[in-house]
């Protein structure tokens, strides 16, 4: 029998290997050194019985290849469905209010262990070409994970795309109650729904094979 964990905070290191993600922009792969291939961004998720918050961790540090990765600030209700999205996009900030997602999950009996805990495997299909995997706990029963991504019976201690280009895993679990300030998004003089904010990238970017790889990655995905 499991002790039920409903509230706390969970440190992710992501890893991008960023030859993947830009293999599809010669331009960029040109001159991507070898010691620059894999990029590590930490994040933290909030989190108690009603809402969760993913956001970056804060550094005074000078982030190298800045550029190359995406932070989203993601706060998401499970009591009235509501999702907060703060995207950057080619260096403009978008703000997303919108509807929690829904995921059709896969469950697998393969198990592993993250950050102490006994997680269990579970598929998602995005499209005929892109697999995403995850494990999730049942220890922390709230259905959260990294960015917008939820949907299981447990927290998503680990997360990655089939072919290792993203990768989210935890480093540790602290089971305390979260200031509730850091549930409080900033204030936006504008916003957009999901869909809205797609099409217009869509019709001014859509046509180039980076401007699709770059809605692809920010809607389809995360």
């Amino acid at each position: 029998m499991y002790s039920q964990i409903t509230q706390g905070k969970i440190t992710y290191e992501r890893r991008t290997n960023l030859y993947k993600k830009f293999k599809n922009d010669s331009y960029v792969k040109e001159w991507l050194r070898e010691e620059d291939k894999n990029k590590i961004d930490v994040f933290e998720l909030y989190f108690n019985d009603t809402i969760s918050a993913f956001k970056p961790q804060e550094s005074d540090l000078v982030e190298k290849m800045s550029w190359a990765t995406s932070k989203n600030v993601v706060y998401q209700n499970y009591k009235t469905k509501q999702r907060y999205t703060e995207k950057k996009i080619w260096g403009e900030h978008f703000v997303l209010l919108d509807s929690v997602r829904k995921f059709q999950w896969k469950i697998t009996d393969s198990k592993r262990n993250i950050c102490g805990y006994q997680c269990r495997k579970a598929i998602w299909n995005v499209n005929d070409s892109t697999r995403i995997y995850a494990w999730f706990c049942l220890e922390i029963n709230n259905s959260i994970g990294p960015e917008s991504i939820l949907g299981l019976p447990g927290a998503i201690l680990g997360l990655a795309t089939e072919d290792g280009g993203v990768i989210y895993f935890a480093k540790s679990v602290e089971v305390k109650a979260p200031e509730s300030s850091v549930f409080v998004p900033k204030k936006a003089k504008k916003t957009y729904q999901e869909s809205e904010l797609k099409a217009q990238l869509e019709k001014e970017f859509g046509k180039e094979k980076w401007g699709k790889a770059m809605i692809f990655n920010n809607f389809a995905i995360w």
